[in-house]
């Protein structure tokens, strides 16, 4: 890998993933360009940066997903590289490729890698011709419904219907009986063709008692070098939306720990991933047989418990590989210290079906003090729009084992205050103190079970 040292960075995201970009590349002394629509005039990240560009409406499609904007905007104000962050374009080989063609450094993956793993059907033969187990399923997509039903009854019921092109749960539907097989087809399809511009679905076996466990992975791009960054705990969980997360993953055996980063290497390896990614797995949580189900080719939302844990800054060791720099570090220089749990703060009424809650934030007062790192781009004052994610902070923290981490997260969440607008963090809270939390019992059904939704 030549060196090619990067001066100037894009971060084509806004919100608290743009703010962590922006200050790990002020930090390697990049100059950083924001990038805005009409509604983000006044947020963090545009503050923060060394320029701003405004690049369209409100609405995503018009402005942060608008790749000639964006690619427009990072030519005219010099830079060199563009990064991603997490949504938007982050995981769009054709805007990877259009980068590259532009003469801009892609922060981020090869666009071959974001193509295959980003197709999940893809992956999954992917995944399972270089040994990686997958859960039980169709190896492509499904067309018709009677092929569905013809790939149901080998597989039996409840199943899985999954969009290929899908993520943040979008276009997944739970069929338990034959007679919902067509409707929820239907359904899933309609919602995939919205989210993704793409219907293609696949089937899947589901796993009632299922934990999501994910791997950090950073590769070389050469097929024989990536490395794992331990585990992360992902199964506190609403519609496949996280509330929660922690590392490393409570009650692992260390045979089954040591398989999944095994598993994840492997993946990464075979398909000569380059840079940070996640192979996300579900562990049965009666028998510890674990599934491959997808790979994120991006930054995760919850990479700062590996952050915490394993003491790196994984956006830093991104730029690094953008200008043409090894990994900082060998798998043998990472251990793992203590535990680190994320809590998800989501302008939303959980009292209301989990609505979102857009409007002026009147009072923002964030916890402090040891082991406590938060990340947001509000304060108080803020308009929390009604355009995109309703993620508006994280709290992250970290002590020497789980039960004293779990501590300082529920001290964390009694001093977080935001008024003037409906949150999750009240949810969060009274979470961190449910007994099956504690004793990291739970899995993916839990919440749902709790809130008796």
């Amino acid at each position: 890998m030549s060196s090619r040292p990067l001066k100037r960075v894009l971060v084509a995201n806004r919100g608290e993933i743009a703010m962590r970009v922006i200050r790990a590349a002020e930090e390697l002394g990049l100059d950083t360009v924001a990038v805005y629509s009409e509604a983000d005039r006044d947020s963090g990240h545009v503050r923060l940066a060394t320029e701003a560009v405004e690049i369209g409406p409100p609405p995503a499609q018009r402005s942060y997903l608008n790749a000639d904007a964006i690619i427009d905007a990072a030519i005219a104000s010099g830079c060199d590289a563009i990064h991603p962050g997490y949504g938007f374009l982050a995981e769009n080989a054709a805007f990877a490729a259009r980068c590259a063609a532009a003469g801009l450094r892609f922060v981020g993956p090869r666009p071959e890698a974001i193509s295959l793993m980003g197709d999940k059907a893809a992956a999954r033969e992917t995944a399972a011709s270089v040994g990686v187990p997958v859960v039980p399923g169709t190896a492509g997509g499904i067309g018709s419904v009677p092929e569905a039903t013809e790939a149901a009854a080998r597989l039996g019921f409840p199943l899985l219907i999954k969009a290929s092109a899908g993520g943040g749960g979008r276009g997944i539907r739970i069929v338990d009986r034959p007679d919902e097989l067509a409707s929820r087809i239907t359904a899933a399809r309609n919602e995939a063709r919205a989210a993704f511009g793409d219907d293609s679905l696949y089937l899947e076996r589901y796993i009632p008692s299922a934990r999501h466990v994910e791997v950090q992975v950073f590769g070389d791009g050469d097929g024989d070098g990536a490395v794992h960054l331990f585990e992360r705990e992902c199964s506190l969980q609403r519609r496949r939306q996280k509330l929660i997360e922690e590392a490393l993953a409570p009650n692992l055996s260390p045979a089954v720990r040591a398989s999944l980063h095994s598993a994840a290497v492997t993946l990464a390896d075979a398909v000569a991933y380059e840079g940070a990614g996640t192979v996300e797995f579900l562990v049965d949580r009666a028998t510890e047989e674990f599934f491959f189900i997808e790979m994120n080719t991006r930054i995760q939302v919850e990479h700062p418990v590996t952050e915490m844990i394993c003491g790196l800054d994984l956006v830093r060791e991104q730029f690094r590989q953008a200008g043409g720099l090894p990994l900082s570090f060998a798998q043998d220089d990472v251990k793992p210290r203590g535990a680190a749990i994320e809590m998800r703060i989501n302008a939303e009424d959980p009292a209301n079906g989990f609505m979102p809650c857009p409007g002026t934030i009147r009072e923002f007062d964030l916890p402090a003090g040891p082991g406590v790192r938060t990340s947001t781009p509000m304060r108080t004052g803020s308009v929390v729009p009604p355009f995109y994610d309703s993620l508006i902070a994280k709290i992250i923290v970290w002590d020497v084992d789980r039960p004293a981490a779990l501590a300082r997260a529920r001290r964390a969440m009694r001093e977080l205050r935001i008024e003037g607008i409906k949150t999750t963090a009240p949810l969060i809270g009274d979470l961190l103190s449910r007994p099956e939390v504690v004793d990291g019992s739970y899995d993916t059904g839990f919440v749902e079970r709790w809130l008796g939704t």
